[in-house]
């Protein structure tokens, strides 16, 4: 038996006072979340929810998420989270693929969700800040035994982000969620008395895995950022004395730009977490040398809960590369003809793997879910090699590489120059169609500041370092590039 809430359920019975949550209306403590999460069990379950029922969570990164999430595990229910940026048919769409029987949204979402669980035929909604939600917790004398669980049921089923097609629910569970919080936790040493910035989204599996259930299953203090913004997490970290920050590669570039111009005090971080992404080599130097403080860079996806790789430490690590894989994981890289590939840089392929860690299938997607694990290994979908001594290196997603002329171009080597550029603050290299050549290459770029490159200069300044084949010959300048929930740049809406 073995339900994941028990992460929970121990770090308060270790250190009930401690402090598990601050946020702007204050402090919850591990006590207090274990048993408001129990109220919230004993509502669910007395409205009817069993072992394997799904519950959808549509909540930005307020204590009623952790409420909810815990206590739907403690019921024995399965977590459907949703983004919050959802509109009424994506709504939908996941609440029929998941068989959702409940959705628990929040105001900021309520006339949206509302609409969505009409048309999805879900007639139990919860909406926190609009009392409908304290309606689900019901008084509980004392803690509730964990609904029990086997190691391999069902947990949360996590929505890709269908940069390629349909969003299928990526099935995780109990065992692999635990796993994933303990595993790298004790790569990067987390303490109890660690706090940790959350200012991934919760919903996202980066925040909910390898954030959130990692800070609890370790008893550490999580420090809640709704929405994030670099001034908002800047301050946060000051006034809660933040050891850990967890980002995307954009989110420590815009941390990076707003230091330059404040002056808040970060002296209390230890340590920073860098995934979703490869981050940029002239930001991660440049934010160390800022910051004073090493960023781990590691590697995961939603359908592997989240780690793949991780760098263990600051001297346990290869600069610019994702790390060796966490404990109990495999990953190669294989050919386009499922061969595997030595190390060395002039050997890309497509990185797989296999173990604990990967998901249990894509609900409702059979088809899908024996694709991806053609061969017995899960394939990512990601383009990079190996070093000799077991490092990897992320060099690009395999629907992004760009063909010109025959030519392989990775958008990622492209976006390594242009984030040098000393002009430009963001970069992001796309494939457009070509008569001639099939595809060319064009960059989109935010300039910094005060500046004003013309694109005939990034055009030049690329094609100074770049083989003649790689560099951009179109460019277009913009205030600013689409983020995905999670802060990745959403390449699917500039193409």
């Amino acid at each position: 038996m073995l339900n994941l809430a028990v992460i929970l359920r121990e770090s308060a019975a270790a250190r009930p006072d401690a402090p598990a949550v601050l946020h702007d209306g204050g402090v919850v403590t591990y006590a207090e979340l274990d048993a408001r999460s129990d109220a919230l069990a004993a509502g669910l379950a007395a409205r009817g929810v069993r072992p394997g029922t799904a519950i959808a969570l549509q909540l930005p990164n307020i204590p009623e998420f952790l409420v909810a999430y815990y206590g739907i595990l403690k019921a024995g229910g399965v977590v459907v989270p949703m983004n919050v940026l959802l509109r009424a048919p994506e709504i939908a769409y996941q609440l029929t693929d998941s068989g959702a029987r409940a959705l628990i949204t929040w105001a900021g979402t309520a006339a949206e969700a509302g609409k969505a669980a009409a048309e999805a035929g879900v007639g139990e909604v919860y909406v926190v800040g609009a009392g409908t939600f304290d309606d689900l917790l019901a008084p509980v004398a004392e803690p509730l035994p964990l609904c029990e669980r086997a190691p391999g049921d069902t947990a949360a089923v996590v929505y890709t982000s269908g940069t390629t097609g349909v969003p299928k629910g990526a099935e995780l569970t109990h065992f692999q969620l635990y796993m994933n919080a303990d595993i790298p936790g004790r790569l990067f040493e987390i303490r109890p008395d660690d706090v940790v910035i959350a200012a991934l989204p919760f919903f996202h599996v980066y925040g909910m895995s390898s954030t959130m259930n990692l800070a609890v299953r370790f008893g550490a203090a999580l420090s809640l950022v709704p929405r994030f913004t670099p001034d908002r997490v800047l301050a946060t970290i000051e006034r809660d004395r933040a050891t850990v920050f967890d980002g995307v590669p954009t989110m420590f570039g815009a941390l990076l730009a707003s230091a330059r111009t404040t002056d808040y005090d970060t002296s209390s971080l230890r340590v920073c977490v860098s995934g979703g992404d490869a981050i940029p080599a002239h930001v991660l130097d440049e934010f160390e040398r800022q910051f004073r403080v090493p960023i781990l860079e590691g590697y995961g996806m939603t359908e592997t809960a989240s780690t793949i790789t991780f760098n263990r430490s600051p001297e346990d690590r290869r600069m610019y590369s994702v790390g060796k894989p966490v404990w109990g994981v495999e990953v190669e890289v294989w050919d386009d003809d499922d061969r595997r590939l030595p190390p060395g840089r002039g050997h890309i392929g497509e990185l797989v793997t296999r173990g604990y860690h990967t998901m249990r299938r894509y609900h409702g997607h059979p088809a899908a879910t024996a694709d991806a694990f053609r061969g017995g290994w899960f394939h990512t979908g990601d383009l990079g090699y190996a070093d000799a001594d077991g490092f990897f290196y992320i060099v690009d997603r395999k629907k992004e590489l760009i063909i010109r002329g025959g030519y392989n171009v990775y958008p990622r080597e492209v976006e390594e120059v242009l984030y040098r550029h000393p002009d430009l603050i963001e970069a992001a290299v796309i494939g457009v169609p070509d008569e001639r050549l099939g595809q060319e290459v064009k960059a989109i770029v935010v300039p910094a500041p005060g500046r004003t490159p013309a694109a005939g200069d990034i055009v030049e300044y690329c094609r100074e370092r770049l083989a003649a084949y790689k560099y951009p010959r179109l460019v277009e300048l913009r205030d600013e590039l689409p983020l995905t929930a999670s802060g990745k740049v959403a390449k699917k809406e500039l193409v």
